[in-house]
C-alpha cells in the first residue's frame, strides 16, 4: 500500500462534500485531477470506498471507516506542522465556523483577539438559519457551530459562552407604554412578526407560547433579523428579538422594550461540535482561547446588557 498525503486529503474532502466537483473547487483542482487522485487511492483497496447511485456519490461503510482514519492521519500531520509553526511563534490553517444569524452579533467578538494573535489563520464563517447551521455541523463541514438551541439527534460537546435574552420590542412611537408591565394576554392583541421556520429565535418563541397556552396573532413572517427590526421600526408589528441585535436601535430611540411578565426569555449562546470529530490544531487553539477569554470578552463587549 503506497498512498500519499495528497490522496488522503482529496479523499477526505470528497467524502465531506459528497461530490468530486465540489471537492475539486475546495482544493483548487480540476475535476478530472480530483477523480484521478480518488481512483489512485481506491486502487489500493479491494473493497469500494465510494459508489455512484443515481448520479450521486455515496460513501460505503468501509469508505467511512477509512475516512475516519484518514482524517486522524491528516490531523496528526497538521499537528506536526502546528508544532513547527508554534515553535516559531506562528499558528496557521483554516478555521470553519457556522453561526445562526443572530449569532453574528456574538461571534466576531470571540474571534477578534484570536485572529489578531494568529494572523496566518484563514477563517471561513458561514451565517445562516439554525437548520442550515446544524446541517453543516452534521455533515462535518465545519469545526464549530454557534447556536442557542442544540440539536438532540447529534452527539455533541458544548462550550457555553454567554446568556441570550429575548425581549418584546415595538417602535418607539408605538402607543403601548413601555413603563408599565404587561400581562401575557398582550400577545393575543398585538400583531407579531415571526422569523422563518428553522430559526432558533422562532423555536424559543414557540416553546414559550406553547408552555403558556398562548395563541399569538401572527402578522407576518420574515427571513432575517434585520428585516424584522426594520418592520418593527416602521410600526408594522412587534416582535420578540435578541437584546444583542437591537443595541443601536435602542440607543437611537428607534425601538423600545415592552415589559411583559415572563420575559425576557433566556437561553445560552454556546459553541457546539461533534464528539466524533478530530479537531485540528487551529480548532483546538481557538477552543482554548474561548475557554480562557470568554469572561473578558463578555465584560469588554456585552456587559451593557445588564442594564436591561
Amino acid at each position: 500500500m503506497n498512498f500519499t498525503l495528497h490522496q488522503l486529503k482529496v479523499f477526505t474532502v470528497i467524502v465531506e462534500k459528497k461530490s468530486i466537483t465540489k471537492a475539486a473547487e475546495e482544493l483548487n483542482m480540476t475535476q478530472p485531477a480530483a477523480s484521478i487522485q480518488l481512483k489512485n487511492f481506491q486502487d489500493q483497496f479491494d473493497i469500494p470506498l465510494t459508489e455512484v447511485i443515481g448520479r450521486r456519490l455515496h460513501v460505503t461503510n468501509f469508505g467511512t471507516e477509512i475516512y475516519d482514519i484518514a482524517e486522524s492521519i491528516l490531523n496528526k500531520v497538521g499537528t506536526i506542522e502546528y508544532k513547527t509553526q508554534a515553535f516559531k511563534g506562528l499558528l496557521s490553517g483554516k478555521l470553519r465556523i457556522s453561526v445562526v444569524s443572530t449569532g453574528n452579533y456574538v461571534m466576531p467578538y470571540f474571534l477578534n483577539g484570536f485572529l489578531k494573535q494568529h494572523p496566518h489563520i484563514d477563517l471561513v464563517l458561514d451565517v445562516s438559519n439554525k437548520t442550515n447551521v446544524i446541517k453543516d455541523l452534521e455533515q462535518n463541514e465545519v469545526d464549530f457551530s454557534l447556536v442557542t438551541v442544540s440539536p438532540k439527534h447529534l452527539d455533541l460537546f458544548e462550550e457555553p459562552l454567554m446568556t441570550n435574552k429575548l425581549y418584546l420590542v415595538a417602535a418607539s412611537g408605538n402607543s403601548l407604554n413601555n413603563a408599565n408591565v404587561e400581562g401575557k394576554s398582550i400577545f393575543k392583541r398585538v400583531p407579531l412578526i415571526y422569523r422563518e421556520e428553522g430559526s432558533g429565535t422562532r423555536f424559543t418563541m414557540q416553546q414559550f407560547f406553547a408552555k403558556e397556552a398562548i395563541k399569538p396573532e401572527v402578522k407576518l413572517e420574515l427571513t432575517t433579523n434585520e428585516a424584522i427590526k426594520q418592520a418593527v421600526v416602521a410600526d408594522i408589528g412587534m416582535s420578540i428579538v435578541s437584546l444583542l441585535s437591537i443595541k443601536n436601535e435602542l440607543s437611537q430611540n428607534e425601538l423600545k422594550i415592552i415589559p411583559v411578565k415572563g420575559l425576557p426569555l433566556e437561553s445560552q449562546w454556546k459553541l457546539i461540535w461533534l464528539k466524533k470529530k478530530n479537531l485540528s490544531p487551529v480548532a483546538l487553539a481557538f477552543l482554548d482561547y474561548v475557554k480562557q477569554e470568554k469572561e473578558k470578552v463578555y465584560n469588554d463587549f456585552f456587559k451593557w446588557m445588564e442594564q436591561y
